[in-house]
């Protein structure tokens, strides 16, 4: 018996499938009763094309979605009295296989109880991709095929089985289980109502087969966005998740709704950030908008439930063909591979096409030697690892000095305080405090900003599970194994650009073992100064990112701009005077670039990327930018971060790379700045290593600038910070000694090659000599601070700001200072603030009344100022003793050392002067930072596409 089919057409400007379409359905081997065409609103010539094909044809205005096409047909069927048994529902983007109709009809004969039939859809035009054989749903609401991606049809999956739903495009579906279901969803204009149809049928008892030898070619053009209609608009993703949220919320079981509310709003936030790691802004503020238009109108899902609920008769039917509750964290996991992947990927296509530029602009001599095999590079594939690793001295050499380093670096483990470093605070909360605060009850109050290293510390603290500890001294024992990885990375790549060999492998060990060295010899390490290790740490990354400023592709360059602008913001987050030496050498760049490519100025990828880069810190940090020089304390952005005083730095410390009076013997800096000399003969690599010299000769100009700058603070006087340029001082000589090892390495000549080779002996004295003298030195890190306060008042002050110290120093003859102790002491954060703060005179007026001639309304003065004790460390000043001992309000108080004196006021405590008023400029700025290093990160990430491509 032959059942009665009529085909339900559904078109909206698909003029350039219909021809094909209209082709597929009349050469169906299956005889069809009717074929019933609704075009809605199409602006191209798809209603004259199915006119011309078919004899009844509904126009429909083209705002009419598609299931309400779709119950327009059925009406139209009525009104001629037909009655057909099945309904062959087709788009206008999907041509049937002249035996789709016959197969889905052979199988509802062989299963009476299918009541929902679909065909295999494969991709158009390619034929071959699959896209569906049915398909189900994810509890996160992913459509989820089964399939991978890309996977060509070779009969793997010919077999017919129930599934939860199978694609509208090419669905069979029995006349009266449509009308019983109520066709589908209005609430799904175009997308999900597919597996929202497939589900309640599911549900009330129905079957849903899909057949695989009926074969249905399909475009996907809304899905693919070839299409755009009134309904999809521009967002087509979102159309796509609010059906897939809509579908899940409308057909889940009851009791497990609560939790699905709560895990779809979670899932939405984790799909987000997702979405912002691949640079898809839009796709997660779609993902982000389908929600919120979800749950602000509540009355839509309990109405899609109350209808649903009466014919809900086999829910564990249908929950058995959903999809695996673990398939969510396996697409997870696929998806962090695949960003890995991306990024991995495209590391390696920068470095191709910067090999192939050096090779493009080689001297002929130098491209006709044989370059380094794949194989014997350190970082090979993974075949024969092991074997490579241990027949490898450079990898040996590598390993051995990261081992040496951890070992040497080994105060680390411990307590770090001392030199340049206050003790950490007691948990991350103190730092996010210091962050986030507008005003601080440091000494008497202040409204300086944090400086900007709390952020960054604070974030690392945070990952390391909330130890500030940690995070210190993660930066300390780090910093020699992640500069040397950074300097390999940055030294290979610019040995490449200028030879098309890259430099010897033995001078890149030189080198990245050099430089992560270079904050260790410095002194900077030793003596606890922690921005000069950490930035020391950085630049050779910011380095490699900015030779992507050269890359022919503008939009690279542009990408560049955003990853060297979030690590030159970081860097100068720990030392504020980067930012001054970027800020000049990009202007010496591009206007030398002006002088020797003329035009190329007027190219905005060519000054833009470093332009925007340079301009990108001042946003990163403007909630301490802004109100510090709105504080009065723009004398931050010039000074080193740390405990004063600064260590200064004069030219011989400048030439040699060491702070005064710290760090290795000089020599050893003054070797390398010999072999940056040297650098100079060889001519085939000159002109780099003269660049080298220039930003070298920059950062001289700039050091002696600011060494012209003092600063006078309420404590001291402080001169600018030099340490970051001693700092880049010693990586150009390093980087040109490198490239000079390179050039000698390529000459022919005999004699130059001995030179070498005698300059090679001579060079590793820096990186041996530095090692050497680490192991034999005193860190002064470890040494811990003396406060001179006795442990039961230091009890007291932990207890809240009101329970200040004060603590005054000196003699009368020799004159006195004093501070103001709360808390747990100075922590690292506090430092710059305190350093920074202006002079509070009253309070000054306060104290040089109690040391001199105290009176009860000053002692009252101090308790309202949050003051409990009063200490004279040892040696105590026996004039101001005797004076305090005499001043009504104060009683004396124990101290452990027999010199030091301290007194207790007897007043109730205070400490309302502590409060200060709340600055929303700086809360504004600190949510501008938020989204900011939010946006430059996504704009730094590598893209990754999940979607299929248009065909």
């Amino acid at each position: 018996m032959v059942s009665s089919v009529v085909a339900l057409l559904v078109s909206h400007d698909g003029g350039r499938w219909l021809p094909t379409v209209i082709d597929g359905v009349r050469a169906q081997r299956a005889p069809l009763a009717a074929v019933l065409a609704v075009d809605t609103g199409s602006k191209d010539d798809s209603a004259d094309l199915l006119e011309q094909a078919f004899d009844e044809v509904v126009l429909a205005p083209g705002s009419t979605s598609f299931p309400a096409a779709v119950e327009l047909g059925l009406e139209r069927v009525r009104e001629r009295g037909q009655l057909p048994e099945w309904i062959w529902i087709l788009h206008d983007d999907a041509t049937p296989d002249p035996g789709a109709l016959e197969a889905l009809l052979a199988a509802a004969a062989a299963d009476p109880g299918a009541d929902v039939l679909g065909p295999k859809l494969r991709e158009w035009p390619s034929l071959r991709r699959l896209l569906e054989l049915g398909v189900t749903i994810t509890g996160t609401g992913r459509r989820e095929t089964g399939l991978e991606r890309g996977e060509y049809d070779q009969g793997q999956h010919d077999e017919v089985r129930e599934v939860l739903a199978v694609n509208s495009a090419g669905m069979l579906v029995r006349r009266t289980v449509l009308e019983q279901l109520g066709g589908f969803d209005p609430q799904l204009p175009i997308f999900g109502n597919d597996i929202d149809f497939g589900w309640r049928a599911a549900a009330a008892g129905h079957r849903t087969l899909i057949v695989p030898d009926a074969i249905v070619f399909h475009a996907e053009a809304a899905h693919r966005g070839v299409r755009r209609t009134p309904l999809t608009g521009r967002h087509t993703h979102y159309q796509e998740r609010r059906a897939a949220l809509y579908t899940l919320l409308a057909n889940a079981r009851a009791r497990a709704l609560p939790w699905l509310v709560v895990r779809l709003a979670f899932g939405t936030v984790l799909r987000m950030i997702g979405f912002l790691l691949v640079r898809s802004v839009g796709e997660a503020l779609d993902d982000l908008a389908a929600l919120l238009n979800l749950y602000a109108h509540p009355g839509e899902i309990r109405a899609a439930r109350r209808a649903r609920q009466d014919r809900a008769v086999a829910e564990e039917h249908a929950r058995s063909l959903l999809a695996p509750w673990w398939l969510p964290y396996r697409h997870g996991l696929d998806f962090l591979g695949d960003l890995a992947a991306a990024a991995t990927n495209q590391a390696a296509d920068v470095a191709e096409r910067r090999r192939a530029a050096a090779a493009e602009h080689a001297p002929a001599s130098t491209v006709a030697r044989p370059r380094q095999s794949e194989e014997d590079e350190l970082f090979a594939d993974d075949s024969g690892l092991v074997a490579r690793f241990l027949t490898n001295p450079i990898a040996l050499l590598l390993t051995l000095t990261v081992v040496v380093a951890l070992v040497a670096a080994r105060a680390a483990f411990g307590s770090l305080a001392g030199g340049g470093l206050s003790p950490t605070p007691a948990g991350v909360g103190d730092w996010w405090g210091l962050q986030t605060e507008t005003w601080h009850p440091l000494g008497t109050g202040t409204a300086v900003p944090a400086p900007p290293y709390v952020f960054p510390m604070a974030l690392l603290a945070t990952v390391l599970g909330g130890s500030p500890l940690a995070a210190v001294s993660a930066v300390f024992l780090f910093a020699v194994p992640l500069g040397m990885w950074g300097a390999w990375r940055f030294l290979r790549v610019v040995g490449r650009l200028v030879v098309v060999t890259g430099a010897p492998r033995w001078v890149l060990l030189w080198g990245s073992v050099s430089w992560a060295l270079v904050p260790v010899v410095c002194g900077a390490w030793g003596d606890g100064w922690l921005g000069l290790v950490a930035v020391a740490t950085v630049l050779p990354w910011l380095a490699h990112a900015a030779l992507g400023f050269a890359d022919p592709e503008g939009v690279r360059r542009w990408r560049a701009a955003w990853r060297v602008g979030l690590l030159l913001a970081l860097g100068c987050a720990f030392a504020p005077v980067l930012w001054v030496l970027a800020a000049a050498l990009g202007l010496v760049v591009v206007s030398s670039a002006a002088l020797v490519v003329r035009g190329a100025v007027r190219d905005r990828s060519v000054w833009g990327p470093p332009a925007a880069a340079i301009g990108l810190v001042p946003l990163l940090l403007a909630p301490w930018w802004i109100p510090a020089i709105q504080r009065g304390a723009a004398e931050g952005l010039l000074l080193d971060v740390g405990r004063l005083p600064v260590p200064t730095a004069d030219t011989l410390d400048l030439l040699s790379g060491r702070l005064d009076g710290l760090g290795a013997p000089w020599w050893i800096g003054v070797v390398l700045a010999v072999l940056a000399v040297l650098a100079l003969v060889p001519r085939a690599t000159r002109i780099p290593v003269l660049v080298c010299w220039i930003v070298a000769l920059v950062t001289a100009v700039v050091a002696a600038l600011l060494g012209l700058v003092s600063f006078s603070l309420a404590a001291a006087t402080a001169p600018a910070g030099l340490g970051v340029l001693v700092v880049v001082l010693q990586g150009c000589f390093l980087v040109a000694a490198v490239l000079g090892a390179a050039g000698f390495a390529t000459d022919l000549r005999s004699w130059r090659r001995a030179v070498a080779g005698v300059l090679g002996v001579a060079a590793a004295v820096v990186p041996l000599g530095g090692i050497v003298w680490w192991f034999g030195s005193d860190a002064a890190v470890t040494d811990g601070i003396d406060t001179d306060i006795p442990v039961y008042m230091v009890q007291s002050s932990e207890e809240g700001p009101e329970h200040g110290i004060l603590v005054v120093r000196g003699t009368v003859e020799d004159g006195l200072t004093y501070t103001v102790r709360r808390g747990d002491g100075m922590t690292v954060g506090e430092d710059e603030i305190v350093t920074l703060t202006a002079e509070d005179h009253d309070f000054t007026d306060d104290v040089q009344a109690l040391v001199s001639r105290p009176s009860p309304e000053v002692v009252d003065q101090l308790a309202a100022a949050g003051i409990e004790y009063v200490v004279l460390p040892t040696p105590a000043d026996g004039d101001v003793a005797g004076v305090l001992d005499s001043a009504s309000g104060l009683v004396q108080a124990s101290a452990e050392e027999r010199t030091t004196r301290a007194w207790q006021i007897d007043r109730p405590l205070d400490g309302s002067q502590l409060d200060g008023p709340t600055s929303w400029l700086r809360v504004v700025l600190l949510v501008v930072q938020g989204v900011a290093v939010v946006v430059v990160l996504v704009l730094c990430l590598p893209t990754v596409n999940r979607r299929r491509s248009t065909p």
